[in-house]
């Protein structure tokens, strides 16, 4: 009895980005809107991501970097997503880093990237049903702040499907805590 979409999209790996043609790009993106979600690599940061991210929009996308709290090199200098973000780039995050699922170095740096303002977005990341659970009712308990949780896992994407602008995020009302509950 749940009301459920489904739209299509792909994630690209950042490293595969320019062997692709601008209208092959734009076959990718999020339910048609201009929406492109990006992979994160798990190794190793690009330092010309910035660059990448302001062409993508020059060429009228939405750059999505995906599950950038993955990466020990984000651990480290969280001001690399910040320039992604400075140059267009939006941030998604993956419930299991949310919640803690995910490790608690990985759930540490998502903290600090929501707590920070560099993050727009929390998706399952589940590329297939039997993958694991999606988690994002958990993830919005363990942030502890329900107007900030629907921003990141409903009116964001929304407002992306729909090719419009991000509503304001809410103020912050507490910092959510890595502890299990």
């Amino acid at each position: 009895g749940v009301a459920l979409e489904v739209v299509g999209g792909g994630e690209l790996a950042l490293d595969r980005l320019g062997a692709l043609e601008r209208a092959t790009r734009a076959r990718f993106t999020l339910g048609g809107s201009r929406a492109l979600l990006l992979e994160s690599p798990t190794f190793g940061w690009p330092f010309d991501l910035p660059h990448v991210v302001a062409g993508l929009c020059r060429d009228g996308l939405r750059p999505v970097l995906a599950h950038p709290e993955r990466n020990r090199d984000v651990h480290e200098d969280l001001a690399l997503v910040g320039r992604a973000v400075e140059a267009g780039a939006l941030v998604q995050l993956t419930a299991a880093s949310v919640d803690g699922r995910s490790g608690r170095e990985t759930a540490a740096c998502a903290r600090a990237l929501v707590e920070a303002g560099l993050a727009h977005l929390v998706s399952s990341d589940a590329h297939g049903p039997g993958v694991r659970a999606a988690g994002l009712s958990a993830a919005v308990r363990r942030l502890g702040d329900e107007p900030l949780g629907r921003w990141l896992v409903e009116e964001v994407p929304a407002a992306l499907l729909a090719d419009a602008d991000l509503p304001p995020r809410p103020a912050a009302r507490r910092r959510f805590s890595l502890r299990r509950r």
